[in-house]
């Protein structure tokens, strides 16, 4: 699968608390970005959802 690049604006204070986070759990700051999506329902799952 192709790589795609992700930019967004987060704060300074986010982006400090996102590095911490990284470095505790000794991975790069992409992995925990994509750990962190990986949690998200799949899209099907949100087209069944009742509203």
């Amino acid at each position: 699968m192709a790589k795609k690049e992700l930019h967004i604006r987060i704060t300074e204070r986010r982006m400090n608390k996102l590095r911490l986070y990284a470095a505790q759990k000794d991975k790069t700051i992409t992995q925990v970005v994509e750990e962190l999506l990986d949690t998200l329902p799949e899209v099907a799952d949100m087209l069944q959802a009742p509203l």
